[in-house]
């Protein structure tokens, strides 16, 4: 059992946890995620490990409640327990110097933008962050990430806070005013995809996380199954970060969007 230390909402829908896991907390590197389960019989819920502090032996998760299982987790209040948490898993990101680093976000996506933006801070480069969202209250982790990047743009889509666009605005008008060595890029699929077409154009190396697409986390089950130039992958134990140049994003739009009328 994995005690709750802390219940933050976000919004309605959307919570962060700091989680009790000594262990996880310790060997977690940006780019890692955990495997959760409420209760003997619950779901395999795959979440992207937000930060971590090995001294206080706690994770932080954030969790968007949209199914049974993902809402019986946020239901959960501080001094109760997950049942299970099973981590750290998946490949670790890539981090060194490399220059400017432009780092977009939306959604839920910018929780596991966090650690890597964190990474490449302390890594010694220039990090510019674009968080993406419908409205303001939806912007989440904006204190943390204007502690660990250079500049940090605000885009919802209706003007609430910030600028008033899409993620691939904010984007494209800091590609415009100065060079970028590479960009990383989490959220939503169709998002990856359009950030991903747009730095192309640019020829700009862009690493994407593919973390919605998980569901068993250990290669078994073949859900998250996606094709990478032109060859199987599986985001669990090859990902779930990938060259977003070389990802076929419709079939993996596809393939997420299966099941819809059943959820």
């Amino acid at each position: 059992m994995y005690k709750i230390i802390e219940k933050e909402a976000f919004s309605e829908r959307v919570f962060k946890f700091v989680v009790e896991a000594p262990r996880i907390a310790k060997a977690r590197r940006p780019g890692h995620f955990v495997i959760v389960r409420v209760g003997e019989k619950g779901e395999r819920i795959p979440l992207t490990i937000a930060q971590s502090d090995p001294m206080a032996g706690t994770i932080t998760l954030v969790v968007q409640a949209v199914g049974r299982s993902s809402k019986k987790l946020c239901a959960l209040e501080a001094g109760e327990s997950i049942t299970d948490v099973v981590g750290p898993l998946g490949q670790q990101t890539d981090i060194k110097k490399v220059g400017t680093v432009l780092c977009a976000g939306g959604g839920v996506g910018v929780a596991p933008l966090l650690p890597i933006v964190e990474g490449f801070h302390h890594a010694g480069n220039r990090v510019i962050v674009v968080l993406a969202a419908r409205t303001k209250e939806l912007i989440i982790l904006e204190e943390q990430m204007r502690a660990m990047s250079d500049e940090v743009i605000i885009m919802t889509d209706d003007g609430s806070y910030g600028r008033k666009g899409l993620v691939t605005d904010g984007v494209e008008s800091v590609i415009l005013r100065e060079p970028v060595n590479e960009c990383v890029t989490i959220g939503p699929a169709v998002m990856m995809k359009f950030v991903a077409e747009l730095t192309r154009k640019y020829n700009i190396p862009t690493i994407a996380s593919l973390n919605t697409i998980m569901v068993d986390g250990t290669g078994m089950c073949g859900a998250c199954r996606v094709t990478v130039g032109g060859k199987t992958r599986f985001v669990c134990v090859d990902g779930p970060e990938f060259d977003a140049h070389q990802v076929d994003f419709a079939e993996m739009m596809s393939r997420l969007g299966a099941y819809k009328e059943l959820e």
